[in-house]
C-alpha cells in the first residue's frame, strides 16, 4: 500500500508532462472538494513547468490542493521555490496547499532550509484529506 491509498482513477494524466519531459510525471485527480496532484520523478529547474501548471490549475477548481510527493526522486532549490510560491499564492487566494507523503529528497530540502515549518505536511494523502484546520 502506498501513502496515496485512494483508489480513484486519475482524471488527467500526463506521462511526459505537457512539455515532453520524461523525468517528470504528473497526475491530477479532481474531486468535489479537493484536488490531488501526484508528482513523480525529478523536481528541478528543468522539470518545473508541468508541476507548476498542474498545481496552479488545481486551485482553479478547488480551495484544497494536496501535493502527493511520495515519488519525487530529486528536489533542488527550484523545486522548493515552486512549492513556496504555490503555497504563497494559495494563501493569498484563501486556499490551502497540503503536502502529503513527502519523499526523502523533498524532506531533506525542507529540513535543511527550515521550510518544513511553513508547510502543512501529512504522512499520507488520506491524512491530508482528512485534516480539518
Amino acid at each position: 500500500m502506498t501513502a496515496h491509498d485512494d483508489t480513484t482513477t486519475p482524471a488527467t494524466t500526463s506521462p511526459a508532462g505537457p512539455y515532453g519531459d520524461p523525468d517528470l510525471h504528473v497526475d491530477v485527480i479532481p474531486a468535489a472538494d479537493h484536488t490531488v496532484v501526484t508528482i513523480t520523478g525529478d523536481l528541478d529547474v528543468e522539470t518545473l513547468a508541468p508541476a507548476r501548471d498542474a498545481l496552479e490549475r488545481a486551485f482553479w477548481d478547488n480551495q484544497v490542493v494536496v501535493a502527493d510527493l511520495e515519488h519525487v526522486t530529486f528536489c533542488d532549490s527550484s523545486g522548493l521555490n515552486l512549492l513556496l510560491k504555490v503555497r504563497a499564492d494559495a494563501l493569498a487566494a484563501g486556499a490551502q496547499l497540503r503536502l502529503a507523503a513527502i519523499s526523502q529528497p523533498v524532506r531533506r530540502v525542507l529540513e535543511i532550509t527550515g521550510a518544513d515549518a511553513a508547510f502543512d505536511v501529512h504522512p499520507t494523502v488520506r491524512a491530508a484529506l482528512a485534516h480539518t484546520p
